[in-house]
């Protein structure tokens, strides 16, 4: 959510950037936004000026009362309460207008940084840089889901009698392997400064409401029914809301954390083979970067935090590319984002397996995470990137460590994790 001031001072500047999301529809969301503002801002002045009046009233009928004067008393006592009734009135009229104002503004999108590059979706997203070599081998790189099975690894027959399609059991060496991917990731994290945590995994309404857009919400959560209770879909949830309506002191910042979590989607439409298996799946695991900050270190938190995920997939042998996200592919509370994508040498292309974003204020306005300190009072900067969320990764992982004989490496720094094992062999 934008400042309204800003909106106020700049409805131009808000109508282009709506233009440039492709989002000629909601151009008259300003217009609208700004005579509610103008209704509102004039209730609040009339309001002052029955307060100020009232204090002058309420004198004027001691000082009548003390002379004996009654009947002029009782008259100006009856100008009280009709201003008593109007104040009462503005007041409800105050909180409609608010509310429609909250309402609107939380529909328009936030200001993209200008260096995001403009296109309708993310179709037209656009590469910035490749780690690693993605390499091709001369053998046959079965579906994820074969390699798998051969494992003993996934059974996606039961879980669909246990729980509907988009759901998975993970056995034996792949289980294993998916936790340590976990343990290393987070690890991984503590080692680069992060302060390690391990939040709800369900949150309310209006935490949902301050974390995403309403067309995110409803593509995405879970409601749980008869509560005000929503699974998260991402652990950057529950750790941004974390920080509701409090005041941050500006020397304490920035705050980095990660944190682990299972996530739970509706991944609504239909999808194709490759996303199909366990790589688009209403339930994983994650362990997520999060990070508040002052608004002018955001950008250089922004290139830290990707980086961080690159360096984390490089480590275990997996090529790597990230993704400048497209002005009409970003959600509308983002600034800025990249997508992270690793190499499938069996569909010789990338596909994303996290992504990055720096949301400015806009979370931090909508929850009401403040900061004050010597620059004086504001609100925090909020960012959010993915370490690892397998079993997606666990794709990238096979696909990329697979051998000719059907095995599967274990790079050096994940073999603590699985028992110091080099490989694992097909059952």
């Amino acid at each position: 959510m934008i400042d309204i001031k800003f909106l106020r001072e700049n409805p131009g500047i808000v109508k282009e950037n709506m233009k440039k999301k492709f989002q000629e529809e909601k151009l008259g969301l300003v217009d609208e936004v700004l005579e509610l503002d103008i209704k509102r801002r004039e209730s609040i002045t009339e309001g002052d000026e029955l307060r100020a009046a009232r204090n002058v009233l309420s004198k004027e009928v001691g000082q009548l009362m003390a002379k004996g004067l009654k009947e002029e008393a009782e008259a100006v006592k009856e100008k009280v309460t009709a201003n008593a009734n109007r104040l009462s009135e503005l007041e409800n009229i105050g909180r409609e207008l608010d509310e429609k104002v909250t309402e609107i503004m939380m529909k328009i999108p936030n200001i993209i940084d200008d260096s995001v590059p403009i296109g309708r979706d993310d179709s037209e997203n656009v590469e910035v840089e490749k780690f690693g070599e993605p390499i091709v081998p001369d053998y046959e790189i079965p579906y994820h889901i074969d390699i798998m099975k051969a494992f003993g690894g996934v059974d996606l027959d039961s879980s669909a009698k246990v729980s509907g399609n988009g759901f998975y059991y993970l056995i034996g060496d792949v289980a294993r392997l998916h936790s340590a991917l976990l343990s290393y990731a987070r690890d991984f994290m503590i080692d680069r400064g992060f302060i390690y945590c391990i939040p709800p995994f369900m949150i309310r309404s209006d935490v949902v409401k301050g974390v995403m857009s309403f067309a995110e919400m409803d593509a995405m959560m879970y409601k749980i029914e008869g509560e005000d209770l929503y699974l998260i879909g991402t652990s950057e949830h529950s750790m941004i809301g974390k920080y509701i309506d409090s005041i941050v002191e500006e020397e304490s910042l920035p705050h980095t954390l990660t944190s682990y979590s299972p996530c739970f989607r509706k991944e609504k439409g239909a999808h194709g083979i490759e996303e199909r298996g366990v790589y688009r799946i209403h339930q994983f695991e994650k362990q997520e970067m999060i990070v508040l900050c002052m608004p002018e270190d955001s950008m250089d938190w922004y290139h830290k935090l990707w980086r961080n995920t690159v360096d984390f997939f490089r480590t275990l042998d997996i090529p790597v590319r990230t993704l400048e996200c497209c002005s009409g592919d970003l959600a509308d509370l983002k600034v800025k984002s990249v997508d992270v994508e690793a190499w499938s040498p069996r569909q010789k292309k990338y596909f994303e397996v996290g992504s990055c974003s720096n949301l400015g204020d806009a979370q931090a306005r909508r929850l009401g995470i403040r900061r004050k300190g010597e620059s004086g009072k504001g609100f925090v900067h909020t960012l959010n990137n993915t370490v690892v969320a397998p079993p997606r990764m666990l794709i990238a992982f096979l696909e990329n460590n697979l051998k000719a004989d059907g095995s599967v490496a274990i790079p050096e720094p994940l073999r603590p994790y699985m028992g110091m094992k080099t490989k694992i062999v097909p059952k």
